[in-house]
């Protein structure tokens, strides 16, 4: 039996969805020291997931620097804080490398926040939306994704708290690695899908 993917997903329906959460280990990343065995870490792997965390605004005219780059393997996830760290030497090696794939979502706008922190040379990206938009989804936020393709909901809670807080909570912790880590889920789960076209798309004027 055909994967059953939506265009357009129907957000109504994600709020009934089961809660997924990255269940590996998390590690929060201080110094350049920690910093640089982090990176080595993550380039001995063969995918990586990439995502960013900026303190919210709430007036015009407001503007707050990137506090947060996470990356995931399929196991663990680092918490990069730019906040304290900056552009340090290992996170742009981390971002030049061409050797592993790293998965992110809305690439431009977080190869962007990062370059306001410090140059480097993008390496290794791939952009999910590219590749969803090939399948011919049109919902294009992480959580619509998830959604669509595994019946799972990402909750987007903690997305407006406090990312420059000198402790991140709990929650805030797994909220962030669960996204770097959704992205390697969802690339391989469009890979394998475009490889053995077992799914159906069905367009809005297919729904009843």
């Amino acid at each position: 039996m055909r994967k059953k993917i939506f265009c357009k997903y129907d957000k109504a329906q994600i709020s009934t969805l089961p809660r997924v959460l990255f269940n590996g280990r998390i590690v929060v990343v201080l110094t350049e020291t920690e910093a640089e065995k982090a990176v080595s870490y993550l380039l001995s792997q063969p995918i990586l997931g990439l995502d960013t965390e900026t303190r919210p605004t709430f007036k015009k005219g407001q503007h707050h620097n990137v506090a947060l780059l996470q990356v995931a393997s399929h196991e663990v996830c680092f918490l990069f804080r730019l906040n304290q760290l900056g552009m340090s030497p290992s996170v742009k090696r981390l971002l030049e490398d061409h050797t592993v794939p790293k998965i992110g979502l809305s690439l431009r706008d977080d190869m962007a926040s990062l370059m306001a922190i410090g140059t480097f040379e993008r390496g290794n990206m791939i952009d999910l939306q590219d590749h969803v938009r090939e399948v011919g989804v049109e919902d294009l936020s992480l959580q619509k994704l998830y959604a669509n393709f595994f019946g799972q909901k990402i909750s987007k809670r903690e997305q407006l708290s406090n990312w420059d807080a000198d402790i991140l909570t709990e929650k805030q912790k797994l909220y962030a690695a669960t996204d770097a880590w959704a992205c390697i889920m969802l690339y391989e789960e469009l890979m394998r899908l475009e490889e053995t076209c077992n799914y159906v798309l069905v367009k809005s004027e297919d729904v009843e």
